[in-house]
């Protein structure tokens, strides 16, 4: 089956992968479930089990075996606390948002309003932490108490540029190194001692998969996607494509920029992305990000792994271009 057929996150489903995946599922439920009030409980779990790829917690365990360990209760623990961190983040993402939804299921502000949302946010990023330092390692612990400054600043930067049409591509990458990007690395720096090795592979990917997600948002379709597109440009984040788009731009675009945008505008505006070079070009410079990715791959001891670490960029700008507006 060619790569581009599958979910890219199913590349990284090796037997061994898949099985601590199992584990982690486990371990996710009962740091999930650990606090004195049910009510915190019932809200970390609606966050948790609401579905996910898993891929963070995924490349934590291929990790381990990419260099030559093995997947112990530290390596799940790890994978559990990458995840619980993310979780974590995107409840404060959505709280930010002000987000009715995410994969189909009411978001806990939604549920819950604004201040206990924000408090079962806290909750999930300091159960992480806590977890780690007690049940994994000093090293793990403070790679994510890291990564968790890494997020916040990445998430700052973002909301400081808010409708900002001066925006440049290089505030846009920083902005992504840190909201994204930076749990990717640390998803590799924490699975071995020689997890560092493989961190700018999980940084480089990490900033493909946010720039994919972005280009999806302006050039796919809601029906492609299974949800709305065009809301960074409601909420005014000037992405990467967008950025890119406007190197070519003579004034059509960034007469839409910095200020907020009727419906009718948003739709005028997305079409006029579509029809440019931001596209091509944006896909031109993932698989740049891909080849950069890959280059930073260290030698692998597990050949079954190995091969699935080296599909795996190149699998999402395949899925990507397949989910494309045509």
């Amino acid at each position: 089956m060619p790569v581009h057929a599958v979910r890219p996150e199913e590349i990284l489903a090796v037997p061994a992968v898949s099985a601590g995946l199992a584990r982690v599922e486990k371990r996710i439920r009962r740091l999930s479930a650990s606090s004195r009030l049910p009510l915190v409980n019932r809200a970390a779990g609606h966050i948790t089990g609401a579905g996910g790829k898993r891929l963070r917690a995924a490349l934590t365990l291929a990790t381990a075996l990419a260099l030559g360990g093995r997947i112990d209760g530290r390596t799940v623990t790890a994978a559990a606390c990458v995840e619980l961190v993310h979780a974590g983040s995107l409840v404060h993402d959505d709280l930010m948002d002000g987000a009715a939804q995410r994969r189909g299921v009411r978001t806990l502000n939604a549920e819950l309003g604004d201040a206990r949302a924000l408090v079962v946010g806290d909750f999930m990023l300091a159960r992480a932490w806590l977890a780690a330092l007690t049940s994994a390692s000093k090293h793990v612990a403070g790679t994510l108490a890291a990564v968790v400054v890494e997020l916040a600043e990445g998430q700052f930067q973002e909301t400081a540029d808010l409708f900002d049409p001066g925006r440049t591509p290089e505030a846009a990458l920083r902005s992504i190194t840190g909201k994204t990007a930076s749990l990717f690395r640390a998803s590799c720096a924490v699975a071995h001692p020689d997890g560092w090795t493989m961190a700018a592979y999980g940084e480089r990917f990490g900033v493909l998969f946010q720039v994919l997600d972005d280009l999806l948002d302006l050039a796919s379709t809601a029906d492609r996607l299974g949800k709305p597109v065009g809301n960074d440009l409601r909420q005014g984040v000037y992405t990467l494509p967008l950025l890119l788009a406007l190197r070519h731009d003579r004034g059509e675009l960034r007469s839409f920029l910095g200020r907020r945008l009727t419906e009718e505008e948003i739709t005028l505006l997305l079409a006029r992305l579509r029809e440019g070079r931001m596209v091509a070009d944006t896909l031109e410079y993932c698989r740049g990000l891909a080849a950069d990715a890959l280059a930073a791959l260290p030698a692998v001891a597990d050949p079954e792994v190995a091969a699935a670490l080296y599909a795996l960029p190149g699998a999402y700008v395949d899925r990507t271009e397949s989910l494309l507006a045509r």
